[in-house]
């Protein structure tokens, strides 16, 4: 039988308080040495087997029960972003920011370990806790499962679990789906070559600029003529820069940036193929050369249908059905949680923390400098947790 998981009253307050140590403390990338120590100085008094990473700083912390069962792994990422924060709140930090969420993952799953560690003699089997650095943009999943974290427990987990809070969706509400729930994030760089000139005299000259702005418009358009409307891809620009330093001086070189998303390998195939090959035809045709290359980042998010729909009764149970959110559609972020549901059959669940206070239609959005998020939810978050994967070993 599951036994209650009630959060004490004394919990919230804790979590709390990391929570702000965290994000007054946010670091960037995968080399993360004070939010590690943090980590490592919370779970230090629960009697876990702690591991941490090479190429990394990850913390690895496995929970063994007392009784036998199967290994459920819960994921937690570390990482903030380069964002200058204009929140204006007393634990702000200086020159990051945590714009996503992740010091609440963090908080969250330290919480979840200490409610599944008070029942440790009765937990069939084993929980992992993963924290993994460099989820934004720096394939920390990834490596973390290069360096064994799948492995940590012995055997393999039967089960995955993650929550990712949103400061947009109304606090208490979960959001989630079966099958993809975020897509894929590649990029596309490219460098047109001219010949530069004298900007009176483009006709002695290459010009790269307007074949680069030709480039851009038929990137903004292959998806709505080679991409199926019932297959979603978003291809964004996102970054154009040129080698010239004088208004009258035509560039030799145009460099492009440019975000790409799917929610299919089959759609991930045609733009990996179709993109460098179709910049690279346009340049040719104005007799510049095309530097092009794509680069494929985190895979889609597939979320187990199976497990998935047992997920869901436990949100309903939890939360009630009329604060449990079916997602029509993906979103079209990415989530390098991807990767471990790519090895391990799961969910990711999204949290609703918007502040009570702060309107649906005026709250920044996530990754924005004045992104807030409702840390009084902690003990909620640390709850749902625990209680996937206390359901999970004992299925």
């Amino acid at each position: 039988m599951t036994p209650p998981i009630i959060a004490p009253p004394e919990l919230l307050s804790s979590l709390v308080s990391l929570r702000r140590l965290l994000h007054a403390e946010a670091e960037v990338g995968l080399d993360l040495p004070r939010t590690q120590r943090r980590i490592i100085e919370a779970l230090a008094d629960l009697d876990l087997e702690i591991t941490t990473g090479e190429r990394l700083s990850s913390v690895t912390a496995v929970l063994r029960g007392g009784r036998p069962g199967p290994v459920v792994l819960l994921r937690s990422d570390m990482d903030a972003l380069p964002v200058v924060e204009a929140t204006g709140l007393p634990f702000a930090a200086d020159g990051a920011m945590h714009a996503c969420g992740h010091d609440l993952h963090m908080a969250g799953l330290i919480g979840a370990a200490r409610l599944l560690a008070a029942h440790r003699d009765e937990l069939p089997g084993t929980v992992v806790f993963m924290f993994q650095p460099g989820e934004e943009g720096y394939g920390g999943g990834r490596i973390m499962l290069e360096e064994g974290v799948l492995d940590a427990a012995g055997d393999r987990p039967v089960a995955a679990y993650a929550v990712h809070v949103d400061c947009t969706t109304e606090g208490g509400t979960a959001v989630t789906r079966q099958g993809p729930i975020m897509a894929s994030a590649s990029g596309l760089r490219v460098r047109v070559r001219g010949t530069g000139g004298h900007a009176a005299w483009p006709e002695n000259a290459i010009d790269p600029m307007p074949v680069a702005a030709e480039i851009v418009l038929a990137l903004q358009s292959f998806v709505s003529r080679r991409v199926p409307a019932t297959d979603p891809a978003v291809v964004s620009v996102t970054r154009i820069s040129s080698d010239s330093a004088a208004g009258n001086v035509l560039s030799a070189t145009v460099d492009l940036q440019a975000s790409v998303r799917t929610l299919s390998p089959q759609t991930l195939q045609l733009v990996r193929e179709e993109l460098p090959r179709l910049v690279t035809a346009i340049g040719e045709a104005h007799g510049c050369t095309v530097d092009a290359a794509f680069i494929e980042g985190y895979p889609v998010t597939v979320n187990d249908p199976d497990e998935t729909a047992i997920v869901l009764g436990i949100l309903d149970e939890l939360y009630g059905a009329d604060r449990v959110v079916r997602m029509p559609q993906p979103s079209m972020a990415s989530e390098d949680f991807a990767y471990v549901l790519e090895e391990v059959p799961g969910t990711l669940v999204f949290l609703g923390v918007r502040p009570e206070a702060t309107p649906a239609a005026s709250a920044p959005g996530m990754h924005s400098e004045g992104a807030v998020f409702d840390d009084g939810l902690l003990d909620a978050h640390a709850v749902l947790l625990a209680q996937l994967a206390w359901r999970r070993l004992i299925r």
